[in-house]
C-alpha cells in the first residue's frame, strides 16, 4: 500500500463522510481525494517530478492535507517544515532536502521567501487580492485544475522526508517511505483501539512526526474525521472538544496543563465544558509523574489517558502506557513495543538491562526510515542490524517497565556521579510554584558539573535556591541535588513537548 492507494480505497467506503473539519468548513473524502488528483496537476504544472521533494509550511489547515496527498499523487516526497522556524533555519532546511516546490500559509510568506527563495511558493489561506498573488494561490489553482491520476507510486518511494527536532544538535533528515508510513496506521490502530468513528483533533503543529503520522494517516486509513485547529489555544481547545464531540485527542503535558491554568486565570471552571466525548486523552513528549496524573485525571473527569512513546525515525512508534497503568508505573513509558515494534534496553556492553540496570532504548519495526538523508555516517551511528539505538537511556522496573532516565548526552556527570536530569526533574515538578522545569550541567573546573534547575514559574511567583534545596533534601541524594535556580519567562520545547537543551544550554549557561 502506498498513501495514494491509501485514500483512494478509504474514499471508495466513505465518499460522503467528512475527511477533514476546519472551523465551519466539512471536506468529505470525495472532495479530498479529487482536490488531490488537482493539487497533483498544479504542482506537475509547476516542475514536480517523480522523486523531487515538495515542502509544506503551513498551520493546522486544509491546504496541508491537499497538498501532502497531491505531492503523494505527483511521486514527489513531502517535507513537512515547522512553522516557527526564523529564516535562517528554513534556508537550512530546504537547502538540505533540495526542495524547489512549496506551499506555505499566507502569514508565514515572509519567513519562507527569505530564507528559501529559491523556493518556488505556492500561497495557501491568502485570499489573493492581486494578480500576482493569484498567480501562487495555491488553493484557488486547485479549485480550477483538472484531474490528474498522478504517476505510478511504489511502497518503497520514499514518502517524507521528517526532519528530526534537533534536541541535542542539528536537524537530520529522516527518510521514510510509503510503506513505513502506512505501517504506522494499523499499529497505532491496534495499540490505541480506534476505529473509523474516531473523531480525532488536531491541534498540536500537524507538520511534526507525531500530529502527522500517528494521528492524521491513521484517521484517513480508517475512515475517521480529522478535526483542524489552525493553532493550539488553551481555551479555544476545550471548545472545540465540547462542540465536535472529539473522541481523540494528542498533546504534550503542557497542552494538557495549559487549560487548567488558563480556565482559572479566566474565572472559569472546567467542568463547565462537556468533555466527556473523549475516549482517549493521548500524550507523549515526556511522562508525567503519580501527581501530575491524578490532577489531570481530576480535571478532565476520565481515567483515559495514555502515553505513546516513540521517536522520527520510527515513524513515530514505540510504547505506551494504557490507563490502568498510569498511576502505578506513573513516569514510565510502558512495559514493551506496542505491536509491530521490537524493543530492547541494552547496556554499554551489549548485554540486555536485568531489572534495575540502565541501558540504551533500541527500537525495531517496519516503520522505522531508511536511513538519514545525505548523512550515512548518522545512519550508521544510529543502527545496529535491524534496530534503531534511540538515544534514550531507561532503567527497567521488577515488572518490566521502562523509565526513561535520560538522553546519552544529558547525562550529567558531577564529581564522578551520574545524575540523570529527568529524575531531579520529575522530583521538582510537582510544586505548585513550578510551571515547567529542566535540569543541565553546568560545566564546573573541580566537579566536572554541576546540577542547575531552570524554572519556569508559576505567574507570580518565585522559586529560591535554598527553598527547592530544602524541599529535595528528603527527595534525592545530596549530589542530585541543584546547586544553582534560573528563572525564565520560557522553556524552549519542539512541537512534541521535548526540551531543546542545546538550546537551553546556549541561552542559559
Amino acid at each position: 500500500m502506498n498513501l495514494t492507494t491509501m485514500l483512494e480505497s478509504t474514499a471508495r467506503k466513505y465518499p460522503t463522510k467528512d475527511a477533514i473539519v476546519y472551523g465551519d468548513e466539512r471536506i468529505t473524502y470525495a472532495e479530498l481525494l479529487a482536490a488531490s488528483k488537482r493539487a497533483a496537476a498544479v504542482l506537475r504544472a509547476r516542475g514536480v517530478q517523480h522523486g523531487d521533494r515538495v515542502a509544506v509550511m503551513t498551520y493546522n489547515s486544509p491546504g496541508f492535507a491537499v497538498a501532502a496527498f497531491g505531492a503523494w499523487r505527483a511521486g514527489a516526497s513531502l517535507v513537512p517544515v515547522n512553522h516557527k522556524l526564523a529564516p535562517p533555519e528554513v534556508e537550512y532546511t530546504l537547502g538540505h532536502c533540495g526542495a524547489k516546490v512549496g506551499v506555505v500559509s499566507a502569514d508565514l510568506r515572509g519567513s519562507a521567501e527569505s530564507g528559501a527563495p529559491q523556493v518556488d511558493w505556492l500561497l495557501t489561506e491568502s485570499g489573493a487580492s492581486s494578480v500576482e498573488d493569484a498567480a501562487s494561490d495555491f488553493d484557488a489553482l486547485v479549485a480550477d485544475a483538472g484531474e490528474w491520476e498522478g504517476v505510478e507510486v511504489d511502497e518503497t518511494d520514499i514518502a517524507q522526508v521528517l526532519y528530526t527536532s534537533g534536541t541535542t544538535s542539528a536537524p537530520k533528515g529522516c527518510l521514510h517511505t510509503h510503506r513505513s508510513i502506512t505501517t504506522v496506521a494499523p499499529y497505532i490502530s491496534t495499540t490505541l483501539g480506534l476505529d473509523r468513528d474516531e473523531r480525532v483533533l488536531i491541534a498540536m503543529p500537524i507538520w511534526h512526526a507525531a500530529p502527522l503520522n500517528v494521528w492524521f494517516v491513521p484517521t484517513m486509513f480508517l475512515g475517521g474525521t480529522v478535526v483542524l485547529m489552525r493553532e493550539y489555544h488553551p481555551i479555544e481547545f476545550l471548545k472545540v472538544v465540547e462542540s465536535e464531540r472529539v473522541t481523540a485527542f494528542f498533546g504534550a503535558p503542557i497542552a494538557y496543563l495549559a487549560p487548567i491554568q488558563a480556565a482559572k486565570a479566566a474565572g472559569l471552571d472546567l467542568a463547565s465544558f462537556d468533555l466527556s466525548s473523549v475516549r482517549r486523552w493521548t500524550y507523549g513528549g515526556a511522562p508525567i509523574g503519580a501527581e501530575v496524573a491524578r490532577a489531570l485525571q481530576q480535571a478532565y473527569r476520565s481515567e483515559d489517558f495514555y502515553q505513546v512513546y516513540g521517536m522520527s525515525e520510527m515513524g513515530p512508534t514505540g510504547t505506551a502506557l494504557y490507563p490502568h497503568e498510569q498511576i502505578e508505573k506513573a513516569g514510565s513509558i510502558g512495559r514493551c513495543g506496542m505491536p509491530g515494534v521490537d524493543l530492547r534496553v541494552v547496556r554499554a556492553d551489549g548485554v540486555d538491562a536485568a531489572p534495575g540496570e540502565t541501558g540504551e532504548i533500541w527500537l525495531a519495526g517496519d516503520t522505522r526510515m531508511v536511513g538519514y538523508l545525505d548523512n550515512p555516517d548518522a545512519t550508521d551511528e544510529a543502527f545496529e542490524g535491524r534496530w534503531y539505538r534511540t538515544g534514550d537511556v531507561a532503567r527497567l522496573d521488577d515488572d518490566g517497565y521502562i523509565y526513561i532516565v535520560d538522553r546519552t548526552k544529558d547525562v550529567i556527570i558531577t564529581g564522578g556521579e551520574n545524575v540523570y536530569s529527568q529524575e531531579v526533574e520529575e522530583a521538582i515538578r510537582p510544586r505548585a510554584d513550578v510551571l515547567d522545569v529542566a535540569v543541565i550541567g553546568r560545566p564546573h573546573r573541580e566537579w566536572g558539573e554541576t546540577v542547575v534547575a531552570v524554572v519556569l514559574p508559576v505567574d507570580g511567583a518565585t522559586v529560591e535556591l535554598e527553598d527547592l534545596r530544602d524541599y529535595l533534601s528528603d527527595k534525592l541524594a545530596r549530589y542530585k541535588i541543584p546547586r544553582e535556580v534560573v528563572l525564565v519567562d520560557e522553556m524552549p520545547r519542539n512541537p512534541s513537548g521535548k526540551l531543546t537543551k542545546h538550546v537551553l544550554r546556549e541561552s542559559v549557561l
